[in-house]
């Protein structure tokens, strides 16, 4: 799907953007992080090209009709400039469409769906989600709450917690960290993952998409 097609899918943005031989959908601009170092906080919401920016939040046949015929991608993955479990109802009922044609679905989350959603969604996912990639972005509550910012209490330790809980499920789970945030070891990042006995993935600072 090129820019255009993209754009022309659904008046109210982007919906549904290729790269890297993936789809990725953009299911909301709302999330429950505040991360300094995310872009639409400095007025881009650019990613690759495709300007991600939501005027409306699509419903989940917008989203299908904006993805198109996906049989051709490695993935499809979940992400935006918003945080996709937000709308759990709507992305558990695309992902199981799109699983129907075969696809192995990702999602790119903050791992607090759990927190959010007061109960334990994994089981959920499990049926329709292959993978999750989990922000952690630092090795310590303090600088996890310097640098992202969190809407609720307690975000650091459920993001761990949803990993586990992934895991336990049989999704693929990897945790990621940005190597250039002030203060954060990634070293010490990766320690937790391999803790939680889940993979691990170094990002670097103001690399998107």
């Amino acid at each position: 799907m090129s820019l255009s097609q993209a754009q022309a899918a659904s008046h109210q943005g982007i919906l549904a953007y290729r790269l890297h031989g993936n789809c990725y959908l953009n299911l909301t601009w709302h999330c429950t992080l505040r991360c300094r170092f995310c872009p639409k906080f400095n007025g881009s919401w650019d990613v690759q090209g495709y300007d991600l920016r939501l005027h409306d939040e699509p419903d989940a046949e917008q989203i299908l009709a904006a993805a198109g015929d996906v049989t051709d991608c490695k993935e499809i993955v979940f992400c935006g400039y918003g945080e996709p479990t937000l709308r759990l109802d709507v992305l558990l009922y695309v992902a199981e469409r799109l699983k129907q044609q075969g696809a192995k679905v990702r999602i790119n989350t903050d791992g607090l769906a759990n927190l959010i959603h007061g109960c334990d969604v994994t089981p959920q996912l499990a049926n329709v989600v292959d993978a999750v990639s989990i922000s952690l972005n630092a090795h310590n509550e303090a600088l996890y709450e310097q640098h992202c910012r969190p809407k609720r209490h307690g975000a650091f330790q459920a993001l761990q917690n949803f990993a586990r809980l992934a895991q336990q499920q049989g999704i693929d789970v990897t945790l990621t960290a940005i190597d250039g945030l002030e203060g954060v070891d990634i070293a010490a990042c990766q320690a937790i993952a391999e803790q939680l006995g889940v993979k691990f993935r170094r990002r670097i600072l103001d690399q998107v998409g």
